[in-house]
């Protein structure tokens, strides 16, 4: 039986999970997961349901005849095969971690995505992606050619038809145009001492400032820097024993975990954008599993 999931936003009011799911059962559909949150400030009603088709009902017809209901509550919906793995690209300029840990995770099915292509301003990376079977696009990007640098990029996501992109530590600034292009498909991971320790070296910042704290945090990209919508968040406690390089060791540690989990969360569709926040729901039972254990 295919396993499917359905998506839902839409202005609150009573009525909706009964809609939804006397639809689903109406259908044959067996519901396995679910999650909702009634946003009483805004008035936004948000859900997420995993179900099986009992009866043979494919996405195509579900969403055909889900259309009635969805337009008596005014929803945005989406119906997603769960078994279809989303089309990512990634982009790094020299620090790998994260590019290394996500490269790892989609190769023994830990993250439920395909990496279509790896995008970079520098070469350092190359041997690393193409040993894996995955283009490479090497796109340098100065002030003089950054609409063009952004328009080799752009045509490398849609060639690859990619869903997303990832910037694992990619050091440029894209422009307003990409991001709301991209509106809502861009994850980015940085650490979280911002609004503190801006510019070069922030944690031989934090350690001059004697911090306990360490942390990373990835959001959704938009025009303002660094301020997009959160997605995850993580610290890890240090001491006064520690030196600035175990400071850098520790964030980067942190740092791929939690674009790690960002990106899971993206990717199963638990995310819900909520004007300047996020809505992030649960993940289902099983979706942690991958398919090469050990």
């Amino acid at each position: 039986m295919t396993k499917y999931c359905l998506t839902v936003t839409c202005p609150t009011q009573r009525g909706i999970v009964a809609a939804i799911s006397g639809f689903l059962a109406d259908k044959g559909c067996n519901i396995t997961d679910s999650a909702q949150f009634d946003d009483l400030e805004t008035g936004n009603f948000f859900m997420r349901v995993s179900f099986t088709s009992e009866t043979g009902n494919d996405g195509e017809s579900l969403r055909s005849e889900f259309a009635e209901t969805a337009k008596s509550f005014g929803m945005n919906f989406a119906f997603h095969d769960e078994a279809t793995k989303m089309k990512v690209v990634i982009m790094v300029s020299r620090f790998g971690h994260c590019l290394n840990d996500l490269l790892y995770r989609a190769r023994i099915g830990a993250l439920p995505v395909e990496i279509v292509a790896v995008i970079s301003n520098h070469m350092d990376y190359q041997k690393v992606v193409v040993n894996q079977d995955i283009p490479f696009h090497c796109i340098k990007v100065t002030k003089e050619n950054k609409p063009e640098a952004e328009a080799r990029i752009m045509q490398v996501v849609e060639d690859a038809g990619a869903e997303l992109i990832v910037l694992a530590r990619y050091m440029q600034i894209l422009s307003d145009e990409m991001c709301q292009k991209m509106s809502g498909r861009i994850i980015n991971i940085h650490h979280s001492f911002l609004p503190s320790f801006k510019g070069a070296n922030p944690y031989k910042q934090a350690f001059a400032r004697g911090v306990k704290l360490i942390g990373a945090t990835s959001h959704y990209v938009t025009a303002d820097l660094d301020e997009g919508p959160i997605i995850e968040q993580d610290t890890v406690r240090v001491t006064h024993a520690q030196s600035p390089e175990d400071y850098v060791s520790l964030g980067r540690d942190v740092e791929s975990q939690v674009l790690a989990r960002a990106i899971h969360a993206h990717a199963h569709r638990r995310v819900f954008i909520n004007g300047s926040k996020t809505v992030v729901f649960p993940a289902s039972p099983g979706s942690f599993s991958s398919e090469r254990m050990g």
